[in-house]
């Protein structure tokens, strides 16, 4: 049992916004390996089939599967909306975590008023995830929804306290409270990035990183398995971060998704 407890973590995303995860896991369970893939020789999956978005995570998923992870963590939005179920059938009685469900817990535990905004890319929206995980829970939560697909281009871009993305910001909130929403979800794994400058645009609202929530329902789904790492190695915890093709400037915005030094990093081709 002790060796499968000191197996990695699997965390997976279309490209590098997972690493918000990775983050936020490193913080969670420090103790805890981890293994990430980022498919970025094939972002973004928001414009791409529901049929093709599937078999590029059967291809992820079977990656991990053979890294012998002993969960995976869906860090991508899109993935958890349209192939989470594709993601379970292959996990098999591995715990499966993605950001869309732990999300929706968190909103409806933290709104007040049954008000609950989620801002996301247009995919997400359109798929409606977020509204039907948060009305199965409870059917008289409200759900609002706005796309804001130029947050993703400012994030990478480092316009993180830029003007623009004020304005921006500014501009994509107005319908969104306008509808008295009490609780934000931060629907894709850029967002987080964005957490002051939302925060300070909208003070009263709640905001729920979608990175934080995740990385607390993989803690409690670990140790409700009893797969807690509790003998790491010698040199603590190990990460290694795996990638479908390197762009010149993944290692830049890689470093400002981790918040740390990005070492490790491999190329594998899938597919």
């Amino acid at each position: 049992m002790d060796a499968v407890k000191q197996r990695p973590i699997g965390v997976f995303d279309s490209g590098v916004g997972g690493l918000t995860n990775v983050r936020a896991l490193m913080e969670r369970l420090p103790m805890e390996n981890i293994v990430y893939f980022g498919d970025t020789a094939r972002v973004p999956y928001g414009v791409k089939s529901r049929a093709t978005i599937e078999a590029f995570t059967a291809q992820i998923v079977g990656f991990l599967l053979q890294n012998e992870v002993k969960a995976l963590v869906v860090a991508c939005n899109t993935i958890a909306a349209v192939a989470g179920q594709r993601v379970r059938q292959m996990a098999g009685n591995m715990p499966v975590l993605d950001v869309i469900s732990a999300g929706s817990r968190a909103a409806l535990a933290a709104t007040r008023n049954n008000s609950i905004g989620v801002i996301a890319t247009n995919t997400t929206v359109n798929s409606n995830a977020y509204a039907r995980a948060i009305h199965e829970a409870n059917p008289q939560a409200r759900v609002y929804s706005q796309a804001c697909p130029l947050f993703v281009p400012l994030v990478e871009e480092g316009w993180l306290d830029h003007e623009v993305t004020r304005l921006t910001a500014r501009e994509y909130l107005k319908p969104v409270l306008a509808e008295g929403v009490d609780t934000l979800v931060l629907g894709c794994t850029h967002y987080p990035l964005l957490k002051p400058l939302i925060q300070r645009e909208a003070p009263h609202l709640h905001l729920v990183d979608s990175a934080l929530t995740t990385a607390e329902a993989v803690a409690q789904a670990l140790q409700a398995q009893d797969l807690l790492n509790d003998a790491p190695g010698v040199c603590g915890a190990d990460y290694r971060f795996y990638v479908s093709d390197i762009p010149l400037r993944f290692q830049t915005i890689g470093e400002r998704f981790l918040g740390r030094t990005l070492n490790q990093i491999e190329m594998v081709s899938l597919g």
